[in-house]
């Protein structure tokens, strides 16, 4: 499904992964993630905005939302919640991931899930200005005049150990920035373990998790069935709080390897 704006294209549907064998007796993670809730690690959804005392999110510790007028491009405080729901679904998973995280909002998508490049890179270039730990990205833009841009700011959050988790794009097209190999791209698998993740051997995406007819927290403090590499980013975002709950001091690099090691897929 893609927005009403040329800039941005927004998934509700994915694609399958091919066939990754799943190792029964390494459907658990090693000890990185025991007793992990993701406390002390700040997370941020750039996303439609959060609503704020949902049942499933709870506590947002910070919202924001790009404007764009006639003066340029900024990014203000906002009291305003959630303009459609993906958004809220996306906190919603991760704060049933990593309980314990603070989580963080900055909206770049309006009320009909519509958005330009450059407000998605602008809410996502504030969101590691700020050095946030993690920045959940259920979106992407097909135009390749930002391709380079966004490139650039992947580097710059990796290097600066603010880590991108970016959902893949569900058709055969070219977005951006989930190919890029500074981020963690994500897509969807359709396991019945609500709790297991996997590891593509053949990149670009990099990892999978649950993500087919998933309950996800939505507008008006609802819960809804939906499907799509959106829910499953979130997923590997809570992981990663927790992770980095317990070891605050990992790089991204190490991060990827903690994922890969505590893949059910893995031996």
């Amino acid at each position: 499904m893609t927005s009403a704006s040329p800039g941005l294209t927004w998934r509700l549907v994915d694609k399958h992964p091919a066939d990754i064998p799943v190792a029964a007796d390494q459907t658990h993670a090693p000890t990185v993630l025991d007793g992990a809730t993701g406390r002390g690690v700040r997370v941020c959804v750039v996303d439609s905005g959060v609503e704020r005392d949902h049942p499933a999110v709870g506590r947002v510790d910070g919202s924001w939302v790009v404007v764009k007028d006639e003066a340029g491009i900024t990014v203000e405080q906002t009291e305003t919640g959630d303009t459609c729901g993906h958004g809220t679904a996306c906190a919603g998973i991760i704060r049933r991931v990593a309980p314990d995280c603070e989580l963080h909002s900055v909206r770049v998508l309006g009320e009909r899930f519509s958005g330009t490049g450059d407000i998605l890179l602008a809410g996502l270039s504030w969101a590691v200005r700020q050095g946030f730990d993690l920045i959940n990205l259920s979106l992407s833009t097909t135009r390749p005049r930002f391709a380079e841009d966004l490139h650039a700011l992947t580097d710059d959050a990796y290097f600066n150990r603010s880590v991108i988790v970016a959902s893949a794009h569900n058709t055969h097209v070219e977005s951006f920035p989930w190919r890029f190999a500074s981020v963690i791209s994500v897509g969807s698998h359709a396991e019945d373990d609500p709790d297991l993740h996997l590891y593509n051997p053949n990149p670009p995406v990099e990892f999978f998790a649950p993500g087919q007819n998933v309950e996800v927290a939505w507008l008006g403090g609802r819960t809804i069935r939906s499907t799509g590499n959106s829910f499953a980013t979130p997923y590997i975002t809570g992981l990663c709080a927790r992770i980095l709950s317990n070891s605050p001091r990992m790089t991204p690099f190490q991060l990827k390897s903690a994922l890969y090691v505590s893949a059910a897929n893995v031996h």
